[in-house]
């Protein structure tokens, strides 16, 4: 149960995302692309200089163990380039339901790798947050999109890549603690963003505003959300924590409903309630 609290506690922190990327675009009209780069740099400066004050052990990792550790942050900067392109192309609903066949993808590749068995609980959850994800996005979305190479690309891209840095983030975790592995990942995530920021304009000079919004985005949104990811990733199976991060679906809806005064329609509700179900599933002792 301490790894799916922590899954939980990770979705939760990741929900507060759009809060903060919306106050600090409205702030400072910076681009996704930059945003990401940005958000990935400071993460990383954060925790290295947070490492070699209190923890300064925990950055030493083994020549043989660099490759994967590199393959994680690649994969979690190729994943924030597909999804920024994915939303840019797609729209946000249809990239979040894209990204949403990342549990499917997780679950497979972790069967072959790690013998995790594939149930019929787990199957039928992937289902129910797919499915309940599709609800939120609004099915209507879905079917006025026009499904063009470059957006199914991205798509599938985005689904990939995440599960991607989840397995390897498995992976890693299986020798390190869940900060060392992010500080070297967000540091290779943040050298796979650098040579596109050229392409994009940068966000300087930067309002005080904005940068107790990027403050709150980098502290709740990604150091809570991705340590408490990362440490469930070394308490329980793969596959699980993969579909309980879908759970991150219901955390937007409910803020979208309380903080942002957006109103939910009957189908969102009934997603969110598909995808609370789906974790309900995975949160029963023994699995």
């Amino acid at each position: 149960m301490l790894g799916v609290l922590a899954v939980l506690l990770a979705c939760a922190s990741w929900g507060t995302s759009g809060i903060f990327v919306k106050a600090i675009v409205a702030e400072t009209g910076v681009t996704a692309l930059a945003l990401a780069f940005w958000r990935d740099l400071t993460t990383f400066t954060v925790l290295l200089i947070s490492l070699a004050l209190l923890r300064p052990g925990w950055l030493r990792i083994h020549r043989r163990d660099l490759p994967w550790v590199a393959l994680m942050g690649l994969s979690l900067g190729a994943f924030h380039v597909c999804w920024n392109l994915a939303v840019t192309i797609n729209g946000a609903a249809v990239a979040t339901v894209q990204q949403a066949a990342m549990p499917a993808i997780v679950a497979v590749v972790a069967r072959l790798v790690w013998r995790e068995p594939l149930t019929g609980t787990k199957i039928a959850a992937i289902a129910l947050t797919f499915i309940g994800t599709a609800f939120v996005s609004g099915l209507d979305v879905l079917g006025q999109t026009a499904w063009t190479p470059p957006g199914v690309a991205s798509g599938l891209g985005t689904a990939v890549t995440y599960a991607a840095w989840t397995l390897f983030g498995k992976k890693n975790r299986q020798e390190y603690n869940p900060f060392t592995t992010l500080t070297y990942a967000f540091g290779f995530a943040a050298l796979v963003l650098l040579p596109l920021q050229s392409l994009t304009p940068q966000p300087f000079p930067i309002a005080p505003a904005a940068l107790l919004w990027f403050g709150g985005l980098i502290l709740v949104a990604t150091l809570v959300s991705f340590s408490s990811y990362t440490f469930a990733l070394g308490r329980i199976q793969a596959s699980v924590v993969s579909i309980l991060a879908m759970s991150e679906i219901a955390f937007v809806a409910v803020y979208a409903y309380l903080l942002l005064g957006e109103r939910l329609t009957v189908m969102q509700i009934v997603g969110a309630a598909l995808v609370v179900g789906g974790v309900l599933l995975l949160s029963r002792r023994g699995m």
